[in-house]
């Protein structure tokens, strides 16, 4: 069973910075691609960066493209996400995904976790 931990959401001011991890559990990530993926209440989830398995090609939403690094570590079974110049509109739960197409098309599996809630706010 497919069962991904994510942490690191808070509480950051318009221009802060906020680290993101995805854990992995009960399975290796090492030939899977990654997904980081956003959603607020009421909307449609979307897609905010991913990671081939071999981490040698990444992608980004316009949106996020330039503030936000998508980066991964096999050995710790986790992928980070590295978000900096938080915007408000930056604001939603985060979640991680295994991708069954590899970036840029970066589709998910549908197997989510709770995920980590991130609220950009002064």
């Amino acid at each position: 069973q497919l069962q991904f931990v994510e942490s690191g959401g808070g509480l950051a001011q318009p221009g802060g910075s906020l680290r993101l991890s995805c854990v992995a559990s009960g399975f290796s990530l090492d030939y899977d691609g990654i997904g980081w993926f956003r959603q607020v209440p009421g909307k449609e989830r979307e897609g905010v960066s991913c990671i081939a398995s071999y981490g040698g090609i990444t992608h980004y939403a316009d949106s996020v493209k330039g503030r936000f690094t998508i980066s991964r570590d096999n050995a710790k079974n986790t992928v980070y996400l590295q978000m900096d110049s938080l915007k408000p509109e930056d604001t939603a739960i985060y979640y991680c995904a295994v991708l069954v197409t590899d970036p840029p098309e970066c589709t998910p599996l549908d197997s989510w976790g709770k995920g980590t809630l991130v609220t950009v706010s002064s």
